[in-house]
């Protein structure tokens, strides 16, 4: 679906609008002050903001000279100036609420900037009210009385959360033509769209790196038998991931390029490879060993390679690679399709998470920051004594947790897996923070590799992680922390586990995300494990791969295990 550009807002609209509420507020507090004063000598003031809204309403048009855009600000300082020292004034001099006959009309310069995006100017304004009315009302006396301040406070809140009002707008409606999108944006549309189109007529593991590869090791052992088997796909660099394995017992395949092995040699040559040597980083079970190395090359580029070996000599004669070299031939063009399609997956993913942070952070964080600091100047202002003060203080510490789990959620959706680090620095090093925010302590074990899952699978365990760890800082009430971080790829396990409130025997289903990790988990065919803690509390555990030393069914080990979630008697979602 295409969205439709927002329409802009006109320059003459936003005049027009400047116009209409100077009108309706004056017109307002030019019956409200002689109303409850019941002096016509008090219209003073009123004589004195309709001088001051002229240069502020001065017409520029589209492109106001620098001249022009002075004069209207002034024109606001003094619309400010006057309406707090009339309201002061008024307060002074007569009794009752008449502060509040004049102070409606504080709104009118505090929001107008904002129409304009000048949101800054609009809290600048609303700082020089702030400080009149606080420095005029101590000055006067007028404290000792909970009317003036009472009425201040009311008006300085509603003109602060209209000018917040108008800029949110502002941004919603931009001012200016709507720039048509540039021609690459509508062709990177189009093959998007072709994307889109074929991969809904695929079969469903047809985009599966890991399901291709491991069709293709399949395939390979109808054709010879072998001993050991494996996928392995670039990784970026020199280094290599694998993808799918099969053997008796987990394999520690050679994943860098630069060594001398026959896996380098079939990537360099884009030719099959046939050796007496393994391809593994440890010695082969048999007495001899033959490995073949087919590449996957999809137009001129190499993808992947299929690595064979058998524990006896001779085993890939001729005929054999030729109709292994076949089989690979077809999983290539599939495989870089899947690949591809994960990269595109993982941009659009990451650039989305990106763009919501951004957003949140230009946004509503921002805004709750103000609000923050304008709670604080009203208790600032208002004796110790007043009613108001102990809600105040709620109120300002709630919009602390808020701002807190704001800042918290901008940090996650900025944590990525590090190129360089790698995931397990980064599950270590986003659970480091988040405890270091939350009071947690955290207590890391880490065994790690240097080689590298492939990207698509560290990004989905990193979620995992980070909802897990998530859970336990919002709903455990836990003190303590457990990360466990074991990777040796094709294997990865992490686990998190806290000593909180645990799990409880009727907890309902669908809740703390269990159902996303599960997805997660599922779509890179790992095993999610969810179960009590022996000392109290929850381990939240994900696993991806065989684990090494365990000896799984020798006709086909892939890289990752078949779904699955185990649960436990209601688990925490």
């Amino acid at each position: 679906m295409v969205s439709t550009p927002i329409a802009p807002i006109a320059p003459n609209a936003v005049e027009a609008v400047r116009w209409a509420l100077r009108l309706v507020m004056l017109g307002l507090v030019g019956v409200l002050v002689p109303v409850t004063t019941h002096d016509p000598r008090s219209m003073v003031w009123v004589c004195l903001l309709a001088v001051a809204a002229l240069p502020a309403v001065i017409p520029g048009g589209p492109t106001p000279s620098r001249g022009q855009r002075w004069l209207s600000t002034l024109g606001r300082v003094a619309e400010v100036l006057i309406t707090t020292l009339g309201a002061s004034a008024l307060a002074a001099t007569y009794s009752g609420p008449t502060a509040s006959a004049l102070l409606p009309y504080l709104a009118v310069p505090v929001a107008v900037p904002a129409l304009s995006g000048r949101l800054r100017e609009s809290l600048g304004l609303l700082g020089l009210g702030t400080a009149v009315l606080a420095v005029t009302g101590i000055v006067e006396g007028l404290f000792q009385d909970a009317t003036y301040p009472l009425a201040a406070v009311e008006w300085l809140v509603i003109a602060g959360f209209s000018a917040g009002f108008i800029g949110t707008v502002q941004r919603r409606f931009p001012h200016g033509p709507v720039t048509p999108p540039p021609a690459p944006y509508a062709e990177a549309t189009r093959l998007l769209t072709q994307l889109r189109t074929v991969a809904r007529r695929l079969p469903g593991a047809t985009l599966d790196p890991g399901g291709i590869a491991e069709h293709l090791i399949e395939e390979a052992r109808g054709v010879v038998e072998v001993n050991r088997a494996a996928v392995l796909a670039g990784s970026g660099g020199s280094r290599l991931v694998v993808l799918a394995q099969s053997a008796a017992e987990r394999v520690d395949w050679e994943t860098s390029l630069d060594a001398d092995t026959a896996i380098a040699d079939a990537w360099a040559s884009q030719q099959p490879q046939v050796s007496a040597r393994s391809q593994t980083r440890s010695a082969a079970t048999g007495q001899e060993v033959t490995s073949l190395v087919v590449p996957l090359v999809a137009g001129v580029r190499t993808v992947a390679v299929l690595a064979l070996e058998a524990d006896r000599a001779g085993a890939f004669p001729p005929a054999v690679v030729a109709q292994v070299a076949a089989l690979a031939e077809p999983a290539a063009l599939r495989l870089e399709a899947a690949l591809l399609f994960d990269d595109v997956r993982s941009l659009a993913t990451t650039e989305e998470r990106q763009r919501l942070a951004r957003e949140i952070h230009d946004g509503i964080a921002q805004e709750l920051v103000i609000i923050g600091y304008g709670i604080d100047n009203v208790l600032g202002m208002l004796p110790e004594d007043s009613p108001a003060v102990a809600e105040l203080r709620r109120l300002r510490e709630e919009i602390t947790r808020v701002i807190s789990e704001v800042r918290m959620s901008l940090f996650e959706l900025r944590s990525d897996v590090d190129q360089q680090g790698g995931l397990s620095a980064a599950v270590a090093d986003y659970a480091r923070k988040v405890g270091a925010a939350s009071g947690l302590r955290v207590h890391l074990s880490i065994e790690a590799t240097p080689a590298r899952l492939p990207a698509w699978v560290e990004a989905e365990l990193m979620r995992i992680a980070q909802e897990a760890i998530n859970n336990a800082r919002r709903h455990s009430g836990a003190q303590n922390l457990w990360v466990n971080i074991e990777i040796d790829p094709p294997y990865a396990r992490i686990e998190i586990a806290d000593d909180g409130a645990g799990i409880g025997p009727h907890r309902p289903e669908g809740r703390f995300g269990l159902a996303i990790m599960a997805e997660r988990a599922q779509r890179i065919r790992g095993e999610l494990q969810i179960s009590p803690r022996e000392n109290g509390g929850t381990s939240v555990a994900v696993v991806y791969g065989t684990p090494p030393n365990r000896s799984p069914d020798p006709a086909l080990t892939s890289s990752a295990a078949a779904a699955s979630t185990r649960t436990g008697d209601g688990a925490r979602e």
